[in-house]
């Protein structure tokens, strides 16, 4: 045999290379994993450190306390009041289904609570406890106490509710809060105010308590809660109070509202009453009306569907969203456009026949009166509300030229009144009648918008602001009913401003005619004479009756054959003491006939009360109702004149 002949230099050689090769590899593999090492230790530090604080550490939202509303006497109008809850915790339940039906076999848990309890689960941690019942009566919480030992995770516990006392007094004004739903989430992310809301159940649905949310909600606190990997509450950490929401003084007075409210008795209609000299609402009313405590906690199917289907539509915010035609209390402020204009100057006056012609036509503009009221000037024709005067006048001015002056007094555009939902009204011109029907602006229109008809629609919040700024010389002054905004925390007030809106520079003998003429109405021979007899101080006033159907042009109008809903509406305007305004307002009454009748009583009711302090004859008296335990107009438009 040959032995075989090993290379041992070779073979070491090799060996140390794959040595050397391995210990390269290794020490490449050490140094990643030492870069990476320090990538997530120094680099990344500080958000690896978040995460996982975030993890041990969860901020649990502490509710603030609603701010009050309370009237301009401090009459509460909205408050807050402790009521029983049931409450689940699902980290400390085992088995929540069987939990949920064991709990309903105790106490009554309906579909609608098992909702509201998913939905809370979904917006909160499983150590927060959420509702599953509320507005717990003291035997339902007795009856749960003495089985709670049977319920782990579960407890009662007590949580702020709203409440109005008053019930449904100035609820279209207060308004009310209901649950936030997902278009409430998607507003408050647009305005970037979602954070503050963390936990929050409820927010502001209408009136003040929408326009004023983010004061009267107050800033949300927190807790820093520590948990452990189960998910479990462990302890708390830090903590930051909440800060109470801010406090609403009002320019309105509960009693005069009430007395207002009671005013209307059974009939549909609306009030606004404005100071002149400051633009504070006085009173508003909107009737019928509704119980606000039933939205707080979402309102039951069968007391939706009766205000939802009602004819009476209880839940239309009259004063912003009812469209009325201004019928006759239209004319003080055609008066004034033609006096303004020069075209009415006295000693001028007409012969009134009983109708109005336009040059070239057959057809005849009635006045209210047939026979017609004889020699009128323009005081007088206001105090007898002569419909021929005033169809002239109308057409001498011109469409453009009227809406464009009456455009001052806040026709047909909005006043900027702190409660949302406030609509336009109309005042016709060609123009937009050619966008909106594809017409021209026939010289008939002209007339009757003459007397407040036609395509003229004015809301009753637009009518009172109008009377409001004739009232005071020319001069709006901005409507608000809020008048002071109290900290909840420090109890400082701060005072809201009055704002000029608008300034319309006036003749002071125009403005004497018209307000003589308004004065004289409620003087013997005027059309509310009953409204102004024994007041013991000036009223200037004008009546409005406008028809909610046509009528032909040889028929006469009966108000007892036609159906009730169809007959004409009555409205009311007036401010006084009339050489010194103080209070101005505007009355309209569905379907109430003649204004003097039946809108100017509702009117001097007010006005008795406000100057005098005078009641009425069976004096309404406000009662505070506990909480709980435990706890439209219609659009019309008509091409036929009025009678008044």
């Amino acid at each position: 045999m040959v032995a075989e002949l090993k290379n041992y230099i070779h073979e070491q050689y090799y060996f140390r290379l794959r040595l050397g090769v391995a210990g390269l590899l290794v020490l490449s593999l050490f140094a990643l994993l030492a870069s990476r090492f320090y990538y997530l230790q120094i680099i990344q530090y500080n958000h690896y450190q978040t995460l996982a604080e975030n993890n041990r550490i969860s901020l649990v939202p502490t509710i603030p306390n609603r701010g009050l509303i309370l009237d301009k006497n401090g009459v509460v109008l909205a408050h807050n009041f402790f009521v029983y809850t049931l409450e689940i915790t699902p980290a400390k339940v085992k088995n929540l289904e069987n939990t949920i039906t064991e709990l309903g076999q105790l106490i009554e848990v309906s579909t609608l609570d098992k909702k509201r309890f998913k939905k809370f689960r979904e917006q909160s941690h499983s150590f927060e406890s959420a509702p599953i019942r509320t507005h717990l009566n003291e035997i339902e919480a007795a009856k749960f106490a003495v089985n709670h030992y049977r319920f782990p995770g579960v407890e009662i516990k007590s949580r702020l509710f709203r409440h109005y006392p008053l019930g449904k007094l100035g609820s279209h004004m207060v308004g009310y809060i209901g649950r936030i739903n997902d278009k409430d989430i998607e507003n408050l992310k647009e305005d970037g105010v979602y954070s503050n809301y963390k936990g929050s159940d409820h927010i502001g649905k209408s009136g003040l308590e929408q326009f004023y949310e983010q004061q009267l909600h107050g800033v949300t606190g927190f807790q820093q809660v520590e948990i452990d990997a189960d998910g479990h509450a462990v302890r708390v950490l830090s903590s930051n109070a909440p800060v109470p929401g801010d406090n609403l003084i009002l320019s309105a007075d509960s009693k005069l509202q009430e007395i207002a409210e009671t005013a209307f008795g059974e009939r549909r209609g609306a009030m606004v009453a404005i100071n002149p000299k400051t633009g504070e609402v006085l009173t508003y009313v909107s009737q019928p009306t509704f119980n606000p405590n039933l939205f707080v906690d979402g309102i039951d199917t069968e007391n939706w569907k009766l205000l939802n289907e009602s004819l009476d539509k209880p839940l239309i915010n009259r004063p912003l969203r009812g469209i009325y035609p201004p019928g006759s209390t239209f004319k003080p402020f055609v008066a004034l456009a033609g006096l303004e204009a020069g075209k009415r100057n006295p000693p001028f006056a007409i012969q009134d026949p009983g109708f109005f012609m336009l040059p070239g036509s057959r057809h005849r503009y009635r006045d209210w009166k047939p026979s017609g009221h004889g020699i009128v000037d323009m005081q007088r024709a206001i105090t007898i509300s002569c419909d021929t005067f005033f169809y002239g006048l109308a057409m001498e001015l011109g469409i453009e030229r009227l809406t464009s002056f009456v455009r001052h007094f806040g026709f047909g555009r909005r006043s900027d009144i702190d409660i949302k939902g406030e609509i336009e009204g109309l005042l016709p011109t060609p123009e937009w009648k050619m966008r909106r029907y594809k017409q021209p602006w026939y010289p008939g229109e002209t007339v009757i918008v003459g007397i407040g008809q036609g395509y003229t629609l004015t809301t009753p919040l637009q009518l009172a602001q109008a009377t409001a700024i004739l009232a005071n010389n020319g001069v709006a002054m901005k409507p608000h009913l809020v008048t002071k905004i109290q900290n909840g925390l420090t109890g400082k007030q701060e005072f809201i401003p009055s704002v000029v809106q608008d300034r319309i520079e006036l003749n002071p003998d125009n403005i004497e005619i018209v307000k003589r003429g308004m004065i004289d109405v409620t003087l013997p021979g005027g059309t509310a004479a009953s409204v102004g007899a024994n007041s013991g101080y000036s009223i200037a006033a004008k009546t409005g009756t406008a028809q909610v159907i046509g009528i032909k042009q040889n028929e006469k109008y009966n108000e007892h054959a036609i159906n009730e809903r169809h007959r004409d509406h009555a409205l009311f305007i007036a401010f006084a003491p009339a050489e010194d305004p103080t209070i101005a307002l505007a009355v309209i009454v569905e379907n109430g006939g003649h204004g003097g009748s039946a809108a100017g009583p509702i009117a001097r009711k007010v006005m008795d009360y406000y100057l005098l302090g005078k009641l009425p004859a069976v004096e309404p008296t406000i009662v505070a109702k506990p909480p709980p335990a435990n706890a439209t107009g219609t659009a019309i438009t008509t091409e036929e004149e009025f009678h008044d």
